[in-house]
């Protein structure tokens, strides 16, 4: 476990309970790692969170080519040999990202993580509950 600063990890893990998933990670749009799944390392984890945050400022510049330039971003999937990334946006300034293997049922992954970016947008707005991270 992380020394309290991975306050949100849990509702990660709760994400990845879909079959054919990954890990998670939560991050700023400047690339800092806001909260991880279990699965993954904290190092390998802001490696990720770093990378992601360039992907979506990517993303969100190309707007323009899906017809309007005033056109919000709200998702990427990006498919690889092993799997798909899926990057999506998280509330102002944050963004989550989820991995998964090909076998994975893109349109539920898709539809839980914009249930999960709710249930975050509610938790990062409310003050921490008391205890909450802290050891059992």
């Amino acid at each position: 476990m992380d020394d309290g600063t991975n306050r949100l990890g849990w509702m990660l893990d709760d994400a990845l309970r879909m079959p054919e998933t990954r890990y998670a990670i939560l991050l700023s749009a400047d690339g800092l790692l806001m909260a991880h799944s279990e699965r993954i390392s904290r190092d390998e984890a802001e490696r990720q969170a770093a990378g992601m945050a360039g992907l979506q400022s990517l993303a969100r510049s190309t707007a323009e080519f899906c017809g309007d330039a005033g056109s919000t971003w709200r998702q990427t999937v990006n498919e690889f040999d092993d799997g798909y990334v899926f990057l999506v946006a998280a509330g102002p300034g944050a963004y989550l990202a989820v991995s998964a293997t090909q076998r994975v049922d893109m349109e539920t992954v898709s539809f839980r993580l914009q249930e999960l970016v709710q249930r975050l947008g509610k938790e990062m707005t409310s003050p921490p509950r008391p205890g909450a991270g802290s050891p059992a």
